[in-house]
């Protein structure tokens, strides 16, 4: 017992004349990745001055672009862009309002961000730095914006989301105040998106009898495998529309129903898209890290119940469904905050403190509906519900919006900035409300083939 305690004694004083060691960080495959920024080539606008060229990033340089007409209003848009893939090249994409906004007055600036992937972190620094820069980078010829609004599409709206957060403001380390945000078809739950990517070929495997086998062995065994999970749920594949079958199919339809915000319309054209499940399917297999952007799986389905019916408990056969499903559980902390910069995928928590309106397809099987449910949730929980007007559109397609779409958010969202006075908006949750065959009519203009039209006014 003497020799112990001496023997700790001595370990003791040891650690205690021992400098302290840094703590070990996070490694992930994305900051392995190298990326190359590329210097636009935007045609300029006569009547307005265009700034091209490459900047320091968070992962590196990025690229950018600056656009500024003669009659600027001293407003800035920033505008952030959606999934560019996995290429090596960083290149700014032009925004889908860019004539709009330089024939009212705004000035708006895009960053291609250092790095691709969903690098949702390097978005939300890389866009705050350039407008940051803004003045810098014209060449001193303008002076900093009187306002500055975010506008994002897809990964972008959850760029545009993350940007007026709370949390962001608080540990960004490219600070940047923005007077609103419009956050378009977005990723509105960090975490819900990666659970919907990794349940629905999950649920798809199972269906087919090829659950174990296809979890959780990797992406190579699910693509073997795909042919044969498609064969047992649907009927058809062949071109731009599925047809799923009368029985595993229509089982798969229902959880993917449910799923993704409930019954409502146009969900069942987004769900037959070919475009869009082969884009959720190609997730299949996948270790829930987001392709190396997290070092540890962020996705769980511990606790998740599939149901294909509508009924207040499961039916017997759900139960049975349930209980042979492969269960996948998350790593603890995948997502943790980091020093001197926001979480590598940022939160978004309802936190905000300027007007946000969002807009979103009911039909978008990739970044589906029920992101808008839970973002009204989570503002209504922080308080923030009268800051937050959300729109639904009636079309198939992820980012499906027509141009008239786009200007009348974009109009009425700075007219509320700049008056006070909110504007219209459509309830997400109220399940009743959602699943009317009428549900969307108020914000969607223009028609889509194969979506029914709506009743005259």
């Amino acid at each position: 017992m003497r020799a112990l305690t001496a023997a700790l004694l001595s370990a003791l004083a040891l650690s205690a004349c021992t400098p302290p060691q840094p703590p070990v960080l996070d490694t992930r495959t994305q900051d392995t990745r190298t990326f190359t920024a590329v210097v636009p080539t935007l045609s300029p606008v006569p009547g307005a001055d265009l700034y091209q060229g490459k900047m320091a990033g968070l992962r590196g340089e990025a690229s950018y672009a600056i656009e500024v007409p003669a009659n600027w209003n001293g407003q800035l848009v920033m505008y952030a862009h959606g999934y560019a893939g996995e290429g090596k090249e960083l290149r700014v994409q032009a925004p889908p309002l860019r004539a709009l906004w330089l024939s009212q007055g705004y000035a708006w600036a895009a960053s291609s961000y250092s790095a691709n992937y969903y690098d949702v972190q390097a978005g939300v620094e890389d866009t705050n730095a350039l407008a940051n820069a803004f003045g810098s980078l014209t060449g001193g010829k303008y002076g900093a914006p009187k306002k500055t609004l975010i506008v994002g599409v897809s990964m972008g709206g959850h760029v545009a989301g993350a940007a007026v957060e709370k949390e962001t403001l608080a540990t960004a380390k490219n600070k940047t105040t923005y007077a609103a945000a419009l956050p378009l078809c977005g990723v509105m739950d960090e975490e819900y998106e990666f659970q919907w990517l990794g349940d629905y070929p999950l649920v798809a495997a199972q269906l087919a009898g090829l659950g174990p086998k296809a979890f959780p062995q990797g992406q190579d065994t699910f693509r073997a495998l795909l042919p044969d999970i498609l064969a047992a749920n649907f009927s058809s594949t062949a071109g731009a529309t599925w047809q799923e079958n009368a029985t595993q199919g229509a089982k798969l339809r229902e959880i993917a129903r449910n799923l993704t915000g409930g019954p409502r319309p146009v969900f069942e054209l987004g769900f037959r898209s070919a475009q869009w499940q082969q884009a959720v399917l190609s997730t299949g297999g996948a270790d829930g890290t987001v392709m190396g952007v997290l070092p540890r799986n962020i996705y769980s389905n511990a606790n998740t119940t599939y149901r294909w019916t509508q009924g207040a408990t499961p039916t017997e056969a759900e139960k049975a469904f349930n209980a042979s499903i492969v269960r996948v559980t998350a790593a603890a902390d995948p997502n943790p905050a980091r020093p001197g910069t926001v979480r590598w995928l940022p939160r978004v928590n309802g936190e905000f403190s300027v007007p946000v309106l969002t807009m979103h397809t009911t039909g978008d099987f990739y970044v589906p509906f029920r992101h808008q449910q839970l973002y009204r949730a989570a503002a209504n929980a922080a308080g923030n519900g009268e800051r937050l007007v959300q729109r639904a559109i009636r079309a198939a397609g992820h980012c499906e919006f027509t141009p008239a779409e786009l200007v009348e958010a974009f109009t009425d969202l700075v007219k509320w900035e700049a008056t006070g006075v909110k504007p219209a908006g459509d309830d997400v949750t109220t399940p009743s409300v959602v699943a009317d065959p009428a549900y969307g009519c108020r914000f969607t203009r223009g028609t889509r083939a194969g979506v029914d039209a709506c009743p005259a006014n």
